[in-house]
């Protein structure tokens, strides 16, 4: 055949990666692991193994052991004890430390890679140049966090014994995601890996040992759900991280809730990929097969549906179907391959099923290609015509399946973009960059990629919004989720203020006071509650000085419809909303000595306490509207040719539930960052002091905040907050009170798996800049959408 005809044909020859090493490995170990405990192999306390096989035959691998809740209790018993330690050597030494491991996995890259491939059914081309490049990349990146952490992380410390759970799709990447940055900020670590794929973590463990990682700093506890749920509810777990599907994110809300673990979640997705009419079809196709079918599309990111404008979706679909009759499906240790095996016939079964569904919902098309008789494989799948609420288009796959519906105008694609529970990542197809910068920030989810897909890198934070969890895993970002802000080890216990016995002879109380009723604020309007009742409201002495409305769920659903409208609060820049916090701190200074009588005459404080608390408050104003134009985003630059906007955007809807203490020190202290940030609020006031908050309004009033901006229910804390946190149309809610509210609130949060940022029952020192003001409360009035954007021809 002459060259020429080689050049016409293009026809592929087998290109095998021999598996030889790697099943050599497995033999030296008797194809039989236990877990890694300590800095030692540990038998399961079971005495079971499972076996692991090879999705693309079907074979037995080897043998894993089932760990149980004795095996997690010594695991954390052990990485306790190492703790301490692996803290006190100091970030430059375990910065040594990370760059070992970095090493050494480079060094077994290729042992590494077959592993995957074997365990996992992936093609051995992703495991060699995508995936383990990208795990000696996170051990070297971190390591450089650890060397700076005392200068970069001063005021924070690591947050302590980390319980780690992976899932089966990038088994060594979720485990460097996950381990480089927590042991890197001081931390210790128990990973659990998936079930299906156990075999690289287990060959993670070996280099931990061989380059002398301290006992203890590194534990690997295999298993199956079980064992994860006995890792998850260990009391003596500080952290809680793991990725995997909505489902079981639910699951460990709902057990973590209360307990004061600090818990991120990276969980489904159904990510847009979205194609304007001026794209370059052509690089587009080649977008969504790197999108779709890349790890055979069990991706949480996978662009799982397309979204074309109507001008050029007939010709993107030929070329979309032309280019999958391409695609060659096979062994995956075959480098001329472009899809491998499904993880396990389970998942197999999962994705035959919804697309069996799908010949009902669109018009299901599948390329004529030759598929292996043994093993788990499923070809290349396009599912057209598909109305953006059928199933296929709500429903995560998790397999090679991509489903395309089509849109008008830039409005709609966002419409139908955000039309999902899920918000994981996007990709955004235009040669106008003006088109599409502007509709990247338009869309709910934590990443977008710019003509390009499935781009990672350490440095860029990586997670998403709504029910694809919260959290982000890289970069400095990352980072400020292995640490914690050094005071909080020592607050000291939240105390519920004593309700003042009522006295019996209320005659000296002043008619003036009782005569008036303060309304709920909302909307920019006073409004009467629902309910039609009131509270009395107490002095310090016990005098009845007036009543406030009692709020209820309708009042809390009015409150949030309110909110969500006042989208222009949002949309002002960030110059425009420091001048009206900044205009609400003077009204409040010309009113100070009204708002510190209220106080000392609420709270029993002195004069000169009564009138300290309103000065810092109005210095709080005023240092978050300096605040609100200068948290700015941040500009990365990934190993390739383009840059990472890290843009820090506000939540949304929150809500705010608001402690007894300092009521109008702590309430401004919760209110004013969120409000800075763009975000609309629903707040409720505190239970025992609310006519601070309804004599704040009044100032509101006057203060040109629009309506809706900020919303202030009165009522009882507890039942209110757990409204809030149950309402799908709010995106985070804080709550600052007692444990058992805590709890509350993160068990009702499950709903739409919002943000939360509890006290678990600690009380703040709201005069302390430290504790009351800054970054911290920034952070979570935040949350940070890295748009990937490359430039050149």
């Amino acid at each position: 055949m002459s060259i020429a005809e080689i050049f016409d044909k293009i026809d592929y020859g087998p290109a095998p990666e021999s598996s030889e090493t790697a099943l050599q490995w497995i033999a030296a170990r008797k194809g039989k692991f236990d877990h890694f405990i300590n800095g030692d192999w540990v038998k399961p306390s079971s005495k079971k193994w499972f076996e692991s096989r090879n999705p693309a035959t079907g074979k037995p691998l080897a043998k894993i052991a089932a760990g149980n809740a004795k095996d997690i209790e010594a695991a954390v018993s052990a990485a306790r004890a190492a703790q301490k330690g692996w803290t006190n050597i100091g970030g430059p030494a375990r910065a040594r430390y990370l760059y070992a491991l970095a090493r050494a996995l480079q060094r077994n890259s290729r042992l590494l890679a077959v592993l995957e491939t074997l365990d996992n059914g992936k093609p051995v081309r992703e495991t060699r140049d995508i995936d383990i490049p990208l795990v000696a990349r996170h051990f070297y990146h971190h390591a450089g966090w650890a060397q700076l952490q005392d200068q970069e992380f001063a005021e924070f410390e690591p947050i302590g014994v980390i319980g780690q759970i992976i899932p089966w799709n990038f088994p060594l990447l979720m485990l460097a995601w996950k381990i480089a940055p927590a042991i890197a900020a001081g931390n210790t670590v128990i990973l659990k890996p998936a079930e299906y794929t156990s075999l690289t973590a287990l060959c993670f463990a070996e280099i931990c040992k061989d380059v002398g990682l301290p006992d203890g700093v590194v534990n690997i506890v295999t298993g199956d759900g079980a064992t994860g749920e006995a890792l998850v509810k260990h009391p003596d777990i500080d952290k809680i991280a793991f990725t995997g599907s909505t489902e079981v994110g639910r699951l460990i809300r709902a057990a973590t809730a209360g307990s004061g673990k600090h818990l991120t979640l990276e969980l489904g997705g159904k990510s847009p990929f979205i194609v304007f009419e001026d794209a370059d079809l052509d690089s587009a196709v080649e977008g969504v097969v790197d999108a779709i079918w890349f790890n055979q599309g069990q991706v949480c990111c996978a662009g799982s549906r397309l979204l074309l404008q109507e001008g050029i979706a007939e010709k993107m679909i030929a070329k979309l179907r032309q280019r999958m009759e391409t695609l060659r499906i096979g062994d995956p240790l075959d480098k001329s391959i472009d899809m491998g095996a499904i993880v396990d016939p389970a998942q197999l079964a999962i994705i035959t099923k919804l697309v069996k569904k799908g010949e009902n919902e669109g018009s299901v098309w599948q390329p004529k290609c030759d598929m292996p008789k043994d093993g788990s494989f499923y070809p290349p799948t396009l599912i057209s015509d598909v109305a953006p609420a059928a199933t296929v288009a709500q429903e995560e796959i998790f397999g090679p399946v991509i489903v395309s519906m089509t849109f008008r105008t830039p409005d709609e694609a966002v419409a139908i973009a955000n039309n999902t529970r899920y918000g994981l990542a996007a990709s955004v197809w235009s040669e106008n960059i003006n088109l599409a910068l502007d509709i990247a920030p338009k869309l709910d989810c934590g990443v977008v990629w710019v003509n390009s897909t499935n781009q990672f890198d350490a440095a860029c934070g990586f997670g998403g919004n709504r029910e694809s969890g919260y959290g982000r895993e890289g970069g400095h970002e990352g980072m400020m989720e292995v640490l914690k802000p050094k005071f909080l080890s020592k607050l000291p216990l939240y105390k519920e203020l004593k309700s003042p016995t009522p006295q019996e002879d209320e005659s000296n109380a002043s008619l003036a006071n009782l005569d008036r009723t303060p309304k709920l604020y909302i909307g920019g309007k006073q409004a009467r509650p629902d309910s039609g009742y009131s509270m009395p409201v107490f002095s310090a002495k016990g005098e009845k000085i007036g009543e406030v409305g009692e709020g209820n769920r309708k009042d809390i659903r009015n409150a949030v419809e309110a909110a969500r409208k006042a989208t222009g609060w949002t949309k002002a820049s960030s110059h425009n909303r420091a001048q009206v916090l900044y205009y609400l701190a003077e009204n409040l200074d010309i009113r100070k000595s009204e708002l510190a009588d209220r106080l000392k005459v609420l709270t029993g404080v002195s004069t000169k306490k009564a009138q300290a608390e309103v000065d810092a408050t109005i210095q709080r104003l005023f240092s978050y509207g300096a605040w609100t134009d200068k948290y700015e985003s941040a500009v990365h630059s990934p190993p390739m040719r383009g840059v990472t906007l890290a843009m820090k955007e506000p939540i949304g809807t929150m809500g705010i539930v608001c402690p007894d203490d300092n009521p109008l020190l702590s309430m401004v202290s919760l209110a004013a960052p969120a409000l800075a940030m763009g975000n609309r609020i629903v707040l409720i006031a505190s239970e025992r002091h609310p006519l601070t908050a309804t004599d704040f309004y009044q100032v509101l009033e006057t203060s040109d905040m629009p309506a809706g901006a900020m919303n202030i229910i009165t009522g009882p804390r507890d039942s209110l907050a757990k409204t809030l946190a149950e309402h799908d149309d709010v995106k985070s809610v804080w709550y600052f009170g007692p444990t058992d509210g805590s709890r509350l609130v993160e068990a009702a949060s499950i709903g739409n798996m919002k943000r939360t940022w509890v006290n678990n029952g600690k009380a703040r020192d709201w005069f302390d800049i430290a504790q009351g003001e800054g970054r911290e409360f920034l952070r979570q009035a935040t949350q940070i959408k890295n748009i990937w954007i490359p430039y050149g021809e």
